[in-house]
């Protein structure tokens, strides 16, 4: 696991977003922010995500307008939290929504991409015919463009919020690539597509298939060292072609923006759901397209999944390979979220956690909400929205733990296990461990977690819900254990406070129905 204190530093200690997505077009209006900081004030949030998008930044070419920036980060000052801001700019869910007028209304330009041949827009046969227009990634106009608006805002974040640091990191562009078609097929696209693959790029894919998709990596195996992108790179050649134009195109943007801000900046995927390239959008920084990314991007810090699918911590494992510290900038707001918040931050080290349109968290989940976040009749669970309260609690306790989290991230003195994984249900540390029942039935919740960090060499603090803990003995040379004292209670300004000492029948059976803090040192004899 990555260690975080490289990735995210607030006065220059290392910190965890314990953040929260607005929609999208809530953050154009500081007045429609005001009742959104409230609640995330009140869930507890430290850190919110927040699109700032081209369109408004740039109304005329080289006019520029920081006005709503100005306002937002004024609000998080006030409240107390720092900022994320997404960059909208040629790319939000792989459309050109937010580019502005002047871009969009001068195609000759600021080129689209043809999707097929000779077709500047098409309607996606493949997502329910609807209409679909995008950028070229392969257009010098138009990455010129985007990286000069990006590298302005990058500026003047420097000079109005360097000391105080309010915006923390930056998320450059919004799920980029293009849908309908694995590449480009413009004349340009094909043309390129014909020439002979980078032989640096072509020696580097070969020298780095570890951590490689199985499938990826049997057609870079395959391929002949030079060559077109199909000779090298064979039914791999499409996805890793427009991969290499829009990961070269993206970083262009963050260098630009880095060079006047160095902030740590990070991309968002629109998953592969193991589905056709161009099904999802192709280029984009899929996990199987990590490899690409990291050549093709090396100002990029972070590769992040927006995650709405029902195998979460799956998707977690790919995103956890080439040392890529794990971020969740988009999630589902159903009961998954908070058991999810713990687990990622125990298990992953992860250095942020956020669900997506965090304002509906708690209200009833609508059906356009079911198909988005993959609801299961099988599993109530998502369908079922999030409790606001142990949302709430979840937060708070971990803010309150944060300096012993970071700590311990990138060692195994910091473990979870949630109930969406029941076969891994141990934590071992050391000649101590912990087994974690969550499916006994004195527990009566189905969405458990176990989150353990060692304090000291026989002390822990747990959190725990919807789950048994047993501690045992890891030590054959004194194979017995005792729980010397086990408390209940919270932490305020890093010293621990007792609510009240457990004994008798709450230490026979640790058991917890609601989300709890414990803080329990333990014994071994022979």
């Amino acid at each position: 696991m990555s260690k975080m204190q490289s990735i995210i530093q607030v006065n220059s200690e290392p910190f965890i977003m314990l953040a929260g997505e607005v929609h999208n077009s809530n953050s154009s209006s500081v007045e429609v922010m005001e009742p959104i900081w409230q609640k995330a004030e009140n869930l507890g949030m430290n850190t919110l995500l927040l699109p700032v998008t081209w369109e408004m930044l740039e109304h005329a070419e080289g006019e520029f307008d920081f006005t709503l920036v100005d306002g937002l980060i004024r609000q998080a000052r006030g409240y107390g939290m720092h900022i994320c801001f997404l960059w909208f700019g040629a790319w939000k869910n792989a459309q050109c929504y937010y580019a502005p007028e002047w871009v969009k209304s001068n195609p000759q330009r600021f080129w689209r991409a043809e999707v097929q041949k000779g077709k500047k827009k098409t309607n996606l046969a493949n997502f329910y015919g609807m209409p679909y227009t995008t950028l070229s990634s392969h257009c010098e106009a138009t990455v010129e463009a985007d990286s000069r608006a990006f590298a302005m805002l990058m500026r003047h974040i420097r000079e109005v919020d360097e000391k105080e640091h309010t915006v923390i990191m930056m998320q450059v562009e919004n799920e980029s690539g293009l849908q309908g078609a694995a590449r480009e097929h413009s004349d340009y696209a094909e043309e390129l597509f014909q020439k002979e693959v980078p032989s640096e790029f072509a020696e580097y894919m070969r020298q780095n298939v570890t951590e490689m998709n199985p499938e990826v990596k049997a057609a870079v195996e395959a391929g002949k060292e030079a060559g077109s992108w199909e000779d090298v790179f064979g039914l791999a050649a499409e996805e890793i072609f427009q991969a290499y134009s829009v990961a070269k195109y993206i970083d262009r943007v963050a260098a630009a923006g880095k060079q006047e801000y160095n902030l740590p900046m990070m991309v968002n995927a629109w998953l592969d759901k193991g589905q056709e390239a161009g099904m999802y959008p192709s280029g984009g920084p899929v996990a199987k397209m990590m490899e690409v990314w990291k050549y093709c991007a090396p100002h990029i810090d972070v590769f992040a999944p927006d995650i709405y699918v029902q195998n979460f911590c799956e998707v977690c494992d790919e995103y956890t390979k080439l040392g890529n510290p794990l971020i969740i900038p988009e999630t589902a707001v159903h009961s998954h979220a908070g058991p999810r918040l713990v687990f990622v931050i125990g298990h992953y080290h992860a250095a942020g956690f956020a669900p997506f349109g965090f304002e509906d968290l708690g209200q009833t989940l609508t059906s356009a909400d079911s198909y988005l976040f993959g609801v299961d009749t099988s599993d109530p669970l998502l369908s079922t929205p999030q409790n606001e309260e142990e949302y709430a609690w979840y937060n708070r306790t971990l803010h309150s733990m944060m300096p012993v989290l970071v700590s311990r991230y990138g060692t195994e003195n910091l473990q979870a296990v949630i109930s969406e994984r029941p076969e891994q249900d141990m934590m071992m540390f050391g000649q101590y461990g912990f087994k974690i029942m969550m499916d006994s039935p004195l527990c009566t919740r189905k969405d458990g977690v176990c989150l353990a960090v060692k304090v000291d060499e026989d002390e822990f603090y747990l959190i725990a819900n919807g789950c048994m803990v047993a501690p045992f003995s890891a030590n054959p040379k004194k194979p017995h254990l005792d729980i010397l004292a086990l408390e209940e209670g919270e932490i305020r300004e890093g010293r621990w406070h007792m609510r009240r000492r457990l004994n008798g029948d709450e230490v026979a059976a640790m058991r917890y129905n609601s989300p709890t803090l414990l803080r329990v040192k333990l014994f071994t004899y022979e």
